[in-house]
């Protein structure tokens, strides 16, 4: 990608064959993404545009995007930021990428608190905090707080919340030991927390590993996090009728709900699918 006069058209069709014999999984649209980024522009506007010659400048911020690309670095790392529910959020290499998935966390959440007054909201493990905003922005009602062990994450977090006009508390530490002493209970806890057993870690997608370890391996078959949270939430952090619900990786919607149980929940907890069909998210209700 050199030559003086590459248009739009024959670094798509260059970049899409490099990325293909890379082994990427999609090519063609990683190649639209990262073009549009160096060139300010939406994908859709490559296609009405495509025997313009690029830039020298132009080729060299690409160039350093496909040289990331093909080192297997996310594009959302690259792009600096990643779509989710319909909105924009800043992302980096100190938290996980949010995934469509885990939408899903969102849905159910407000679908819980749906007749519930000035909810009370607890995000944990909030990462770029996407979960806590995209509650905030559809519950302005709401009193929504925050919490993560990592300082970086709670940055960008706190740079999400104030790009999307909402204001959320964020405290820093390890799960719920984060909320200051007498903070008041919450109508609804949510947590994508790390899931993942420690001896998968060589078999994910070189993308997934260059994540942060912190944000997706935990001991104990993928759950020590989530068994610690199920344990202390009932007593320390939920209202009377408050629900707690996770995120869960693929088979682990069965044991998280016998902890729920084995932590006296009311009922049987809901787990719901995600559009793969993936048990995605558990949900229990406590003192209901």
């Amino acid at each position: 990608m050199t030559q003086a006069q590459w248009t739009i058209r024959d670094v798509l069709a260059w970049t899409r064959d490099r990325f293909a014999r890379a082994g990427l999984d999609s090519p063609r649209l990683d190649a639209e993404v990262l073009l549009a980024h160096a060139l300010g522009c939406e994908r859709i506007l490559l296609y009405t545009d495509l025997e313009r010659p690029l830039s020298g400048e132009e080729r060299a911020r690409y160039r350093e995007l496909v040289t990331g690309r093909l080192e297997r670095r996310p594009v959302a790392h690259l792009l600096g930021e990643k779509e989710f529910w319909s909105r924009r959020f800043l992302v980096s290499d100190q938290v996980l990428v949010p995934r469509p998935e885990t939408e899903l966390l969102v849905e159910r959440g407000l679908a819980a608190l749906q007749g519930v007054h000035r909810p009370r909201i607890l995000d944990v493990g909030t990462g770029s905090g996407a979960v806590a905003v995209a509650l905030a922005v559809e519950r302005p009602d709401a009193t929504v707080v925050a919490t993560d062990v990592s300082a970086e994450a709670l940055a960008l977090a706190r740079e999400n919340a104030a790009a999307h006009g909402v204001e959320l508390s964020f405290h820093e530490g390890d799960l719920l030991a984060a909320l200051p002493e007498g903070t008041p209970p919450f109508d609804l806890v949510v947590a994508n927390l790390p899931y993942i057993d420690e001896a998968e870690r060589a078999s994910l997608p070189p993308e997934v590993q260059r994540e942060p370890a912190l944000a997706l391996f935990a001991p104990e078959a993928g759950l020590a996090t989530i068994r610690r949270l199920v344990r202390d939430a009932p007593a320390r952090a939920l209202s009377p009728g408050g629900w707690l619900m996770l995120e869960v990786g693929l088979g682990q919607a069965a044991g998280v709900a016998d902890l729920m149980r084995e932590a006296g929940c009311d009922g049987a907890p809901a787990v719901h699918a995600d559009l793969a069909g993936i048990e995605r998210v558990v949900a229990a209700r406590w003192g209901g």
